[in-house]
C-alpha cells in the first residue's frame, strides 16, 4: 500500500478517536435513500443545535473503535453509515430521533454516548430526554417545591390567627 495512503488513513481514524473522545455523543445512523435536500436540512437542524454530522468509511471507524476499546460498537458498522456528534449528550440523539420520526430513511442503529455503547432503543429513549435547561428547571421545581409548600402553610397558619 502506498505509504501517503496509510498516512491518510491513520489520519481519519486518529479524527475519528479525537472526535469521539472530544464530544459527548456518537450516534449511527444509515442514510439510505436520503435526498440531497434532506441530507441538507438535517445537517442544518445538527447545526442548530451545536452537533455535526460525518461520514466515514465503516472501515476506518472500525479500527478508531478497536482503539477506544468499544468492540460492541462495530456490530453497527454495515451499510452506508453517517455518524452523529454532539458535545451535549442529549442534542444530537434528540435532533436524528426527531428527524428519523419524520422520515424513514434515516435508521437510527445505535451509539456511544458518555463511554457507554447505546443500541438503537436506547439512543431513542435519550433523545426523548428534555434538553439540559429543561431538565434543570425540573430539578430546580423539584428543590423549590418543599419550601413554597413550607412558605404556604405559615401563611395560612398566620392568616388563621388574625
Amino acid at each position: 500500500m502506498n505509504h501517503n495512503t496509510l498516512e491518510a488513513k491513520k489520519a481519519i481514524v486518529n479524527e475519528v478517536v479525537e472526535a469521539a473522545k472530544a464530544h459527548n455523543s456518537m450516534v449511527v445512523v444509515e442514510y439510505r435513500g436520503l435526498s440531497v435536500s434532506e441530507m441538507t436540512e438535517l445537517r442544518r437542524e445538527l447545526r442548530e443545535n451545536d452537533a455535526r454530522m460525518v461520514i466515514y468509511k465503516n472501515s476506518m471507524v472500525q479500527r478508531a473503535v478497536s482503539e477506544l476499546n468499544k468492540p460492541e460498537l462495530s456490530e453497527y458498522l454495515t451499510g452506508p453509515n453517517a455518524f452523529v456528534f454532539s458535545k451535549d449528550t442529549i442534542a444530537g440523539p434528540r435532533v436524528i430521533s426527531k428527524f428519523a420520526r419524520r422520515n424513514e430513511h434515516i435508521v437510527i442503529k445505535g451509539g456511544l454516548l458518555d463511554g457507554r455503547v447505546l443500541d438503537a432503543e436506547g439512543v431513542k429513549a435519550i433523545g426523548k430526554l428534555p434538553g439540559r435547561e429543561g431538565l434543570i428547571s425540573m430539578f430546580l421545581s423539584v428543590l423549590e417545591a418543599p419550601i413554597r409548600q413550607f412558605a404556604a402553610t405559615v401563611k395560612a397558619v398566620a392568616e388563621a390567627k388574625q
